[in-house]
């Protein structure tokens, strides 16, 4: 019996010796294929060979069949990557609009205290020469390349002024631009502070703490940290701003993942400023990563109330990893665990159907965990918010408006009409104002159709693929009578949606983003229902 079972074993051996080998052998394989084919294009192939362009498509196909956020960046790149980690760049600090490839380029929205806001430059002045060349012809990315450069360097600009008309030119020398991850951080009553944090790029955590202890000092009882639409960004800032309302050495958050530098354990590091604010986070399904690190720790904890809806769901980490070339690889190393031990990561990338794509992990797969406190809170798909609120559903009139740069261009022919406006507290677009939006609005292009026109052309569509659409004339007609509605009858309908848009465009031309903020906040209905709803009992 016991010569049998050796046999056995021995026969074995060489299976598993090869399959131990199988992934390298595939993988050396591959390259050699690789290789071959490549040298056998660019020999062969009748056309002269893109060689950069398919090594590039290749590798982004192969890439893709991973995850969205495993990607390459090669060197010249790089300052893509730059912007990801430090939402930072070397510019003037300008937003710039070119209607047309053939006119001037149109200052949309100086930074403030950049080096475009420190040189005059103001909405609606128009750049009609860079460093002596025409932008005549010149697309408005290459406009904006033109524009980037290295800080300290100088730019030349020939620029009409908006109101006098003057002609004049300008050296600016270019700095670096950072763009805050911190949009707004006020406080909206005399007790409730507000927090609008739209990113998780390097020192975000230690301004958000500097804008918590300056408005602890101004009477603040309750904080609002508004994270709707943040996508997330670096896991350290993510700590970081934990660690601002929880006991040193809380734990945050736990990867996991195939190499063991992958594997590690998040504390926080600093002493907090205030384990007893009262914190009401707010999330929609726009917040993910980092953010969702942030509100499922403190869920999971019951430091906060976390209101508005379910969360993007997005639980894995990525790092940079060095490649030939000075190129770099985002890659996926590792998923995360909130404290409970649930992982929020929504797609499972690595099971997918016949046809390639993906699907959400069916809430009937999820597992329950407990907080701290004993509640229960499930895995598997973002963080499910405490108290749920709905946000604000635009119309597809108010949509196309934005997509087809209709609000935009308004705004630009109501800032050459007026040289300034009030304070943002007191600003408010006249029913005359949008009277002339409205005869401005009539006059552009766009796809002003309501949702149920467009779904009422594409049934036609298909009616009439299918050939049913002669024998349903009758009814079909009857319907697109009630459903059609002209441009200014559609428009003054859907006044109270549209004001709030024009409005903080218009603030911000003139008084930069935090007022435009002002704006926005005055029409949030889902912040007054987070403040006017019951909190969780932490």
């Amino acid at each position: 019996m016991r010569a049998r079972t050796i046999a056995i074993l021995l026969a074995a051996l060489p299976f598993t010796v090869c399959t131990g080998q199988s992934n390298n052998f595939r993988l050396g394989k591959w390259t050699e294929i690789q290789s071959a084919i490549l040298k056998e294009l660019t020999t062969s192939y009748v056309d002269s060979l893109p060689v950069d362009k398919i090594e590039r498509l290749g590798v982004d196909a192969m890439l893709a069949g991973l995850d969205p956020y495993t990607v390459y960046i090669p060197a010249e790149e790089n300052e893509d990557l730059q912007m990801m980690i430090r939402n930072t760049y070397g510019g003037i600090g300008a937003v710039i609009y070119k209607p047309d490839v053939n006119g001037n380029v149109i200052i949309n929205e100086p930074y403030k205290d950049s080096p475009a806001d420190k040189n005059g430059l103001r909405c609606g002045d128009e750049i009609l020469e860079i460093d002596s060349v025409s932008v005549a012809g010149l697309t408005s990315q290459q406009c904006s390349d033109r524009m980037r450069g290295e800080p300290g360097t100088k730019v030349r600009f020939k620029v009409k002024k908006v109101y006098t008309g003057e002609i004049i030119e300008l050296d600016v020398t270019r700095e670096t631009i950072h763009l805050p991850d911190v949009e707004y951080a006020g406080m909206l009553d005399s007790q409730t502070g507000y927090i609008l944090q739209t990113g998780f790029t390097e020192g975000v955590s230690d301004r958000v703490r500097s804008e918590v202890e300056r408005l602890k000092k101004m009477g603040m009882k309750t904080l609002v940290l508004d994270l709707r639409g943040n996508g997330g960004g670096l896991l350290s800032e993510a700590a970081g701003i934990v660690s601002i309302f929880v006991p040193k050495g809380s734990l945050v958050v736990t990867a996991k993942g195939k190499e063991k530098e992958s594997n590690y354990v998040v504390r926080t590091m600093k002493e907090p400023v205030d384990t007893k604010l009262e914190l009401i986070v707010m999330v929609d399904s726009g917040t993910a990563s980092s953010s969702e690190i942030v509100a499922g720790a403190l869920q999971d904890m019951d430091r906060a109330t976390i209101m508005g809806t379910r969360t993007f769901g997005k639980g894995l980490v990525q790092s940079i990893r060095s490649l030939p070339y000075g190129g770099e690889l985002k890659v996926t190393t590792a998923k995360y665990y909130t404290p409970s031990g649930r992982c929020v990561q929504a797609i499972d990338y690595s099971r997918r159907n016949e046809d390639g794509s993906v699907s959400q992990i069916p809430d009937s797969l999820t597992h329950e965990f407990r907080t701290a406190g004993g509640r229960v809170v499930r895995d598997g798909g973002g963080i499910t918010p405490d108290v749920t609120i709905e946000p604000h559903n635009y119309s597809r009139l108010a949509y196309s408006l934005v997509a087809y740069g209709v609000i935009e261009e308004y705004v630009l022919d109501y800032v050459r009409r007026h040289e300034s406006i009030a304070p943002a507290d007191e600003f408010h677009l006249s029913d005359q104002d949008y009277a002339d939006f409205i005869e401005f609005a009539k006059n552009k292009e766009f796809d002003y159709r309501s949702t149920a026109k467009a779904y009422f052309d594409r049934m036609c569509e298909e009616l009439e693929a299918d050939g049913l659409q002669e024998a349903m004339s009758g009814p079909i007609e009857a319907l697109e009578k009630s459903l059609n509605m002209e441009k200014e009858e559609f428009l003054t309908l859907k006044k109270d949606e549209i004001v709030p848009l024009i409005e903080e465009e218009i603030v911000v031309r003139y008084q930069f983003q935090p007022a435009g903020i002002k704006v926005r906040l005055r029409y949030d209905d889902a912040l007054r229902q987070a403040l006017s709803s019951e909190r969780i009992k932490l």
